[in-house]
């Protein structure tokens, strides 16, 4: 395939660019007037149009006059494997219960819990499948999908199984998380131990057996996992080859950033609550901070410093933390423009945030989250745009007319 008259090729980024920190977020290299070849689903060259040489093959020649093409959004953080929707909370969130609360009466994530125990694995592909293709028909091109739902060792397993097979049965990179640690089964509530055990000795072995997960995450914070059981867990996983993540700083300031840069996590996601030692641990580390910009807009919490990351040099990335709870949306492009409106950061600084470093938070940005010769050809090309920002400025409207997969258009 061919793409030519294109108005901006966004994202050029050296090839040998797997991630940016601090003000290189900044630079998000647009080449204007350019074309680009496909090439057994791969990116094979691009350049400028005064320059093209049309080869000498049968292409399908695509014209993008007034359009901009981007490299697919990369959603680093997901829990798109779920039972059923939590509507019946969102009323209770609207007259002023907390998350905290309505997890305390046995809503949230144990809700999501007892809801999934009783699905079937062909039930949980099937929802989950719907939800991945309007994610990918949005712009995504590379997702990670946690467990989480399952609080049991059977249950959890079959959400990994499950992902295993959407791994299989989309044209897309897909990342696997083990999240038995998400919340205490009412069983474990007063045997921490006892479900921290059952983690250690029975699920994760099951899991490295079948090659179920590439991370494990935990969710850290008050009235869940402390920053000692976190770390057991980590360390725990270590010996299968799980490299860790962590659901860190969502709802106070806990030491869970800092415990995730001592075990080298690949990312520290949600972040809304900060401060300095978050800043000065981050600014020197290559663990990712991975802020959740729909997660504080739906739940009405704080949204993350990212201002003040990027001041410090951090790693930032964003991404849509899609669940039936807390955001029960994966519109990447929202996440863009949330990024924007929220966080204060550029409509530069946020597109290279959702996709050179979102791969980099699944360790993929060797394939995917720019535009560079021999990485994978997963694309969007958008409507007629005036110019770059007026995609985060459109906010709730698509700006997406195509979506290209391994060089092939796209439909679901």
């Amino acid at each position: 395939m061919l793409i030519t008259n294109i108005k901006g090729l966004v994202g050029v980024h050296p090839k040998n660019q797997l991630f940016l920190r601090g003000s290189e977020l900044d630079q998000l290299p647009v080449l204007e007037k350019a074309w680009l070849l496909l090439e057994n689903g791969l990116i094979k060259d691009f350049g400028l149009m005064s320059d093209l040489r049309t080869p000498e093959v049968n292409l399908e020649v695509v014209n993008a006059e007034g359009r901009f093409v981007f490299p697919s959004w990369c959603d680093s953080h997901t829990h798109i494997v779920f039972a059923a929707p939590r509507e019946e909370e969102f009323a209770l969130k609207i007259v002023g219960k907390t998350y905290e609360e309505i997890a305390a009466a046995g809503g949230g994530i144990l809700n999501s819990a007892a809801k999934l125990q009783k699905a079937t694995e062909d039930e949980l592909f099937d929802s989950a499948s719907i939800r991945l293709r309007d994610m990918i028909k949005q712009g995504t091109g590379a997702v990670e999908i946690k467990s989480g739902y399952g609080l049991t060792v059977e249950s959890e397993l079959k959400m990994l199984r499950v992902i295993k097979r959407l791994k299989a049965a989309f044209p897309i990179p897909i990342k696997a998380t083990l999240l038995a640690a998400h919340a205490y089964p009412t069983a474990f509530k007063d045997n921490h131990q006892g479900y921290i055990d059952l983690i250690i000795h029975k699920l994760l072995p099951q899991v490295a057996a079948e090659n179920l997960a590439d991370y494990i995450d935990v969710f850290c914070e008050k009235g869940f996992f402390s920053l000692e059981e976190t770390a057991q867990i980590l360390s725990a996983a270590k010996q299968y080859g799980l490299l860790p993540k962590i659901h860190a700083n969502q709802l106070s300031v806990s030491g869970a950033a800092e415990l995730g840069v001592a075990h080298q996590a690949v990312s520290v996601d949600h972040l809304e609550e900060t401060d300095d030692k978050v800043l000065t641990k981050l600014s020197t580390s290559n663990t990712i901070a991975t802020l959740l910009p729909s997660c504080s807009f739906y739940i009405n919490i704080p949204f993350a410093n990212a201002k003040g990351l990027i001041e410090n040099n951090a790693i930032v990335a964003l991404a849509s933390d899609y669940n039936p709870g807390s955001t029960p949306s994966g519109n990447m492009n929202f996440v863009v423009s949330l990024g924007c409106i929220k966080l204060k950061m550029t409509p530069q600084q946020a597109i290279n945030a959702a996709t050179l470093n979102g791969a980099a938070a699944m360790q993929i940005g060797h394939e995917m989250g720019s535009i560079a010769v021999g990485k994978k050809a997963n694309l969007f090309i958008t409507r007629p745009m005036t110019s770059l920002a007026y995609l985060p400025y459109s906010f709730g409207q698509s700006q997406i007319e195509n979506v290209i997969l391994n060089g092939d258009f796209y439909h679901a």
